[in-house]
């Protein structure tokens, strides 16, 4: 196995996480959530968030190490033009992550702390139109680093 595999590997697996994880939030957890009252669904997705942001961070570490270990293995002017969309839209979504982690995921911790469902309410939408932004922008840099699309 050469270093170059590891990489791979290592990225891989932090997009499966970091991907993964918002396409199980968006796609399982919102919509059986959603039934719950405030004062049940506030606090389980705060648990589930406590949870699930070091993973995100953990796997931002993996995705940006590994892919700039590649990029400089490659030589920014010999990458391809994908690897430099990807570079651009993994910026901009860690961008997006850390003003979810914050603004919102703090706004939300304080409110099901004190039981203000109101403001739990409004900073969980938030986190969640970040989440389908960045869960959007995650497929369109898993299509553009498999498909190639034109790049």
């Amino acid at each position: 196995m050469s270093v170059h595999h590891l990489m791979l590997f290592l990225h891989v697996l932090g997009v499966a996480v970091w991907v993964g994880g918002m396409a199980f939030a968006w796609g399982c957890l919102r919509p059986a959530a959603a039934q719950l009252a405030p004062a049940q669904r506030l606090p389980l997705w705060a648990a589930t968030f406590a949870r699930f942001f070091p993973l995100v961070w953990a796997a931002v570490a993996l995705i940006g190490l590994s892919g700039l270990f590649m990029l400089i293995e490659r030589g920014f002017a010999g990458a391809p033009r994908a690897w430099h969309v990807m570079l651009l839209t993994g910026l901009v979504m860690i961008a997006v992550f850390a003003g979810i982690w914050l603004g919102p995921w703090q706004r939300l911790q304080r409110a099901v702390r004190v039981e203000d469902w109101a403001s739990g309410a409004v900073a969980l939408n938030t986190i969640r139109q970040r989440v389908g932004f960045n869960l959007a922008l995650g497929v369109a840099t898993i299509a553009i680093a498999t498909l190639g699309l034109g790049l």
